[in-house]
C-alpha cells in the first residue's frame, strides 16, 4: 500500500529524548516499510526514517527557540498533505483534531489516531460536529469520554522486538521513568520507595509547564535519602536502567491513555507496579507482568511481592502482546478496511 504517516512537529521522529507520540510513529513507520509498503513520513526535517521523508518543517519545534506559534507550522503541514492526498491509498494522522475539517472534504481514505487524554470539556463540541471521522484509540479506556465519536478500532502501542532487551545485571532499585508532572505522581514513587527501604532512581524530564511543580514539590523530596534524579535518558540508556530495576513504579493520578513506559519496562523483563487508572488494566497482566494496585499502600505491598514474578515471563508477555510488528499488522487491517469501504462508495456513486 501507499501509506502516508503524518506526525506532529513538536519532536523529531523518533525524538532525541522524551516524546511518546513521535516515538510510536517512528516504530510504526519503520515496521510498515519492513513489511514492504511504500511509506511517506510527513514530519520535521531532522527526523530519521527508512521511509520517504517529507519535511514539513526544518526542525522539531521543541528545539527551535524562534517558534512562538506552533499552530502555524501545523497548518502548513495539513495543507502540504492535502496537496498530495491523491498520491496515497491511505492517510494516517497522529495530530489530534487538526485534520478533521480539511480532510473530511477529500476522497482519499484516512484515519486519525488519538494519542492524548480525551476528557476535556472543550473536545465535546469538536467530536459532536465531526462524529463521522474515523478514529483509532490507543486503549479502550481512552475513548470513554467520547461515546459520540466514530472509533473504528483500538490499537495498543508496540515496540520493535529487539529495541530494548533484558541486560545481565542484578536488579537493585526501583525505577520511575518518563516525565515529572502532577499526573505522573513522582511524589508517590518517592514515598513508596522510602516506605519499602529500597533506593529509587528517577529518569525523567521536567517540562517548562511542570517546572513549578518540580521546584515546589519534588525537589525538596530529593533532599532525603535513597532517591537519585538522573534526568532524561535516551533509548540506548533504557535497557540498562530498566534491567537494573527490581520494578518500575507507575503511581499515576490521571486517565493514562496508554503509558509507553510500561511496555518499555516489560521489554527488559522488568515488572511494573501501576495504580489502576486509565489503560493500566489493558496493558498489565496482573500477577504476570506486574501488579495493579489501588493506592500507595497497595503499591508498597506489591513491591514486597515482586520476587514472585518471573522476569523471563514478563519479557514473554511483551513479545506476545506489544511488538511493533503486531501494532503494524493491526493498523494494516484498518487501512485495508477503509480502502475497501472507499471503493464500494465509488461503485455506488458510479
Amino acid at each position: 500500500m501507499r501509506i502516508a504517516q503524518i506526525a506532529p512537529l513538536y519532536e523529531a521522529v523518533p525524538p532525541k529524548l522524551y516524546g511518546g507520540t513521535e516515538r510510536v510513529v517512528s516504530y510504526l513507520t519503520e515496521e510498515l516499510v519492513a513489511l514492504g509498503h511504500e511509506v511517506t513520513l510527513f514530519a520535521s526535517g531532522d527526523s530519521e526514517t527508512s521511509a520517504t521523508l517529507e519535511a514539513a518543517w526544518p526542525r522539531a519545534l521543541r528545539l527551535d527557540p524562534a517558534i512562538r506559534d506552533p499552530i502555524a507550522p501545523h497548518a502548513l503541514l495539513m495543507e502540504r498533505v492535502m496537496r498530495r492526498a491523491g498520491d496515497f491509498d491511505v492517510l494516517h494522522f497522529h495530530n489530534e483534531y487538526l485534520p478533521f475539517s480539511l480532510f473530511s472534504r477529500q476522497s482519499t481514505p484516512w484515519l486519525n489516531t488519538l494519542h492524548g487524554r480525551l476528557d476535556m470539556i472543550e473536545y465535546q463540541g469538536i467530536f459532536d460536529m465531526f462524529s463521522h471521522v474515523p478514529l483509532v484509540s490507543i486503549s479502550d479506556q481512552q475513548r470513554r469520554p467520547l461515546p459520540q465519536a466514530r472509533f473504528i478500532g483500538t490499537v495498543l502501542h508496540g515496540l520493535p522486538e529487539n529495541l530494548l532487551t533484558p541486560q545481565i545485571v542484578t536488579p537493585s532499585y526501583l525505577a520511575f521513568l518518563g516525565r515529572i508532572s502532577p499526573e505522573k505522581r513522582p511524589d508517590r514513587a518517592i514515598r513508596i520507595a522510602r516506605a519499602c527501604g529500597i533506593p529509587l532512581k528517577i529518569a525523567a524530564k521536567v517540562d517548562n509547564a511542570d517546572r513549578d511543580y518540580f521546584e515546589s514539590v519534588i525537589k525538596p523530596m530529593l533532599a532525603g535519602p535513597g532517591v537519585e534524579m538522573i534526568g532524561e535518558i535516551n533509548e540506548a540508556q533504557k535497557p540498562a536502567f530498566l534491567s537494573g530495576a527490581i520494578g518500575l513504579l507507575m503511581p499515576i493520578d490521571w486517565p493514562e491513555p496508554f503509558g509507553l513506559v510500561m511496555i518499555e519496562a516489560m521489554a527488559c523483563g522488568t515488572p511494573v507496579i501501576a495504580i489502576n487508572r486509565g489503560s493500566v488494566p489493558e496493558v498489565i497482566d496482573d500477577g504476570i507482568s506486574g501488579f495493579i494496585v489501588e493506592d500507595e499502600t497497595g503499591a508498597i505491598g506489591a513491591v514486597e511481592r515482586l520476587g514472585e514474578l518471573d522476569r523471563a515471563r514478563v519479557r514473554a508477555q511483551f513479545e506476545a502482546r506489544f511488538t511493533a510488528r503486531r501494532m503494524a499488522l493491526d493498523y494494516l487491517g484498518l487501512y485495508r478496511s477503509l480502502a475497501v469501504d472507499a471503493r464500494q462508495k465509488l461503485r455506488v456513486v458510479g
